[in-house]
């Protein structure tokens, strides 16, 4: 994110000024679409406990349940107003109601992974939840993954950036997570493209061989 009032200085201020808030609220509005680097946020709060600034424990603790409480939200806007937006902007982009039909049960096979998985790709930790709630996912099910995958994610993140933080400057631990996130986010667009855009070449050599 490079819009100055997301700068990495203005979040250190804000988490300085606001503490446990700010880490709980800047994760949970990451997980409801809101433009703002929740990863960041969270590695900025597990700095600030290994500087004995904060506490470890309630970082954890917010930065879970933030999470948890994110992608909640974000499963029911799925639920009850996705599938009409997602109508909608199919036919403004010239993609078919059958082919909409085919992503969703294609994303419906793999919800579980998803929605666990999701929570370390910057994108899909806004897009998982509701792309569940679009799914139909039953919730229970949903849950159980959200809390996984919220959990283990903020474990992770407030953990490292905690024990790391003592030896390696701020700045450089948000650069890695930032270096890691994109590069998994290109491995997992080349993993679901690839295949697709194989499958439609074959589609169109039958095709064209009839």
């Amino acid at each position: 994110m490079s819009l100055e009032f997301i700068s990495l200085e203005n979040i250190q201020e804000v988490a300085h000024q606001y503490g446990y808030w700010a880490v709980f609220l800047g994760i949970l509005l990451e997980n409801l679409g809101i433009p703002l680097p929740g990863e960041t946020v969270t590695i900025v709060g597990g700095f600030l406990a290994g500087s004995n600034e904060l506490n470890y424990w309630l970082v954890l603790g917010d930065a879970i349940a933030g999470a948890v409480i994110g992608g909640i939200c974000g499963y029911w806007i799925g639920r009850f107003g996705g599938w009409s937006f997602l109508l909608r902007a199919g036919s403004i982009f010239r993609i078919s109601e059958q082919r909409l039909l085919n992503i969703k049960d294609k994303f419906s096979e793999n919800a579980g992974k998803a929605v666990f998985f999701g929570r370390f790709f910057a994108l899909l930790r806004i897009f998982a939840s509701p792309l569940a709630g679009i799914a139909e996912m039953p919730f229970g099910k949903f849950f159980l993954y959200n809390l996984a995958g919220a959990t283990t994610w903020a474990s992770a993140m407030v953990t490292l950036a905690f024990f790391a933080g003592k030896i390696v400057p701020l700045e450089q631990l948000v650069a890695w997570a930032s270096q890691f996130a994109l590069a998994a986010l290109l491995i997992l667009v080349a993993v679901i493209v690839i295949p697709l855009w194989l499958e439609a070449r074959q589609a169109k050599e039958l095709g064209s061989g009839e």
